[in-house]
């Protein structure tokens, strides 16, 4: 029997959109999804086709204590933020 924790995504999809914009949206999520995020519950999924938004947001996210990684996915990156000890 699979023991592991379902948990559950928040998906964010700020595509066209330009920094600081993306990165506002992105931190108020983090903010309103702390205690979630923080347990190890919840991981926020955010994509964004602004480069910038690739080196803001997850600087930012690991400022706070989250782990962060970022993939490119086709024409789009997507940016993994969740529990700092594991892996996002």
């Amino acid at each position: 029997m699979d023991t592991r924790e379902i948990i559950e995504t928040i998906d964010l999809n700020i595509l066209g959109q330009v920094c600081p914009a993306c990165l506002l949206v992105v931190l108020k999520a983090l903010n309103d999804h702390e205690q979630r995020l923080r347990c190890g519950k919840t991981r926020l999924v955010v994509r964004t086709d602004h480069r910038d938004s690739t080196r803001t947001v997850p600087e930012s996210a690991r400022k706070m204590g989250y782990a962060a990684l970022v993939k490119k996915v086709g024409s789009y990156y997507e940016i993994s933020i969740g529990k700092k000890d594991d892996p996002a």
